[in-house]
C-alpha cells in the first residue's frame, strides 16, 4: 500500500488549486531519503521537509570539504615554516662566514650546527 498525500490546502481551507497556485512547483532531482529520481509537481510547503533534509546533507558535505581544505592548509603552512627556518639558518651562516647571498647556490650548502 502506497500512502498518498491528501488534496486539501490548509492555507485556502479547500481543495488544492494546483497550477493556479504560485506555490505549486515542479521539483526535479533525487530524493535525499531514498536516492530515487524525483520529477514531480507539488506544493512547495509540502516539499519543505524533503528540501530541508537535502540542504542539511549539502551543509555536511561543505563542512567536510572545508575541514579537508583546512587540514591541507595547516600542512602547507608547516612546510612553509620549515622552509623559512632553513632560510633564516642560511642567512645566519652567511653573516657569520661573511658569504654574500650570491655565493650561496642552494640549500645543500647550509650546514646545520
Amino acid at each position: 500500500m502506497k500512502v498518498e498525500p491528501g488534496n486539501f490546502c490548509p492555507l485556502l481551507k479547500k481543495k488544492c488549486i494546483g497550477l493556479e497556485c504560485s506555490w505549486f512547483i515542479k521539483v526535479q532531482g533525487y530524493n535525499p531519503n531514498t536516492g530515487q529520481q524525483v520529477d514531480e509537481w507539488g506544493c512547495s510547503i509540502a516539499w519543505l521537509p524533503v528540501l530541508l533534509i537535502e540542504n542539511s546533507q549539502q551543509q555536511r558535505q561543505t563542512g567536510a570539504a572545508v575541514e579537508s581544505f583546512r587540514n591541507e592548509m595547516v600542512r602547507q603552512n608547516e612546510e612553509t615554516a620549515k622552509a623559512l627556518l632553513l632560510t633564516a639558518a642560511a642567512v645566519s651562516q652567511q653573516v657569520n662566514k661573511n658569504i654574500s647571498p650570491k655565493q650561496l647556490k642552494d640549500s645543500s650548502e647550509i650546514v646545520e650546527d
